[in-house]
């Protein structure tokens, strides 16, 4: 909410986070917390001082949701394992929904890793963004012409 707080703002404006944190009722000082990791990780650029804040370092379009999650260091894991690895699971074995829930992590990952910045500021339709942009880093070969 934060990152598309401020991508919604004029684009290039420095946004202080107190503004942000008003607006979308979440403490100032977790937004302090994880826009520290924002900016490590290269999405987002900060000015301190007097009229400062931070904005996009990137147009919304070029950030991928995924990377924001990523950045932000929550888990999206969706089993109670460690990865795919055993560890964590039910005595030391996979358990029977294991590969389930492993898959659908990997397809929550691949969703929000074709869904931009942009998509979600702009409303866009957020299924057919990500099948387009899907499509478009691995095209099916026609297979007519085999």
């Amino acid at each position: 909410m934060a990152m598309a707080d401020i991508a919604g703002q004029a684009e290039g404006a420095l946004v202080p986070l107190g503004d942000v944190a008003e607006r979308q009722e979440i403490s100032q000082e977790y937004l302090e917390q994880l826009f520290a990791k924002l900016r490590r990780a290269g999405l987002v650029e900060s000015q301190r001082g007097p009229g400062g804040g931070y904005r996009l370092s990137r147009p919304a379009d070029r950030i991928n949701i995924a990377d924001i999650v990523t950045a932000s260091d929550e888990p999206m894991q969706i089993t109670r394992c460690q990865g795919d690895a055993i560890d964590g699971c039910v005595k030391g074995e996979k358990c029977v929904t294991h590969e389930l829930w492993a898959a659908l992590g990997r397809q929550v990952y691949g969703f929000l890793s074709a869904v931009t910045l942009g998509d979600v500021v702009n409303r866009r339709n957020l299924a057919l963004e990500a099948s387009i942009r899907r499509a478009k880093a691995h095209p099916v070969s026609n297979m007519a012409q085999s």
